[in-house]
């Protein structure tokens, strides 16, 4: 997918200074959400369709026009609309215009975050961070096997 995606991140400094510690549990170590920009091109998903396990976000519509897929269907957006999806609630953007769609996700920063890939029954799974991931596909099978 030809997407464009700017991550910003914005670090609040407080006593602490700067240093971070972004898998700390302690949210005053840590960011506590991410800002993205993304451009999604004329006929173009963002993403495939998904479900996140841990993550809300946020989305601010800044220009062009989309089309919302969700688990109720599909919903017609424009430059101005916002809302928003929790965990475990299926969603795709898909540019339904011919210039670019263009919005700002704002998201928490879960730490231990999956995603789930309905239409194809994926599963995203972080490891140590977003950066280090594994996309899985199998079949279901019991808690215990292999464990025994």
């Amino acid at each position: 997918m030809a997407i464009a995606r700017r991550k910003v991140r914005r670090v609040l400094q407080r006593n602490f200074g700067s240093a971070r510690a972004p898998t700390s549990l302690d949210l005053s170590k840590r960011h506590p959400f991410d800002l993205e920009w993304s451009r999604v091109p004329p006929g173009k998903p963002n993403f495939p369709y998904h479900a996140h396990s841990a993550q809300w976000e946020l989305y601010l519509v800044v220009s062009g026009k989309g089309t919302v897929r969700h688990k109720d269907g599909r919903t017609e957006v424009v430059a101005g609309d916002a809302f928003i999806f929790g965990p475990n609630e299926p969603h795709q953007i898909i540019n339904s215009s011919e210039e670019d769609l263009t919005y700002y996700i704002i998201a928490d920063n879960p730490i231990g975050e999956s995603s789930y890939y309905p239409d194809s029954g994926k599963w995203k799974v972080n490891k140590s961070s977003a950066a280090d991931r594994i996309v899985i596909k199998g079949q279901e099978t019991d808690y215990f096997d292999g464990e025994e």
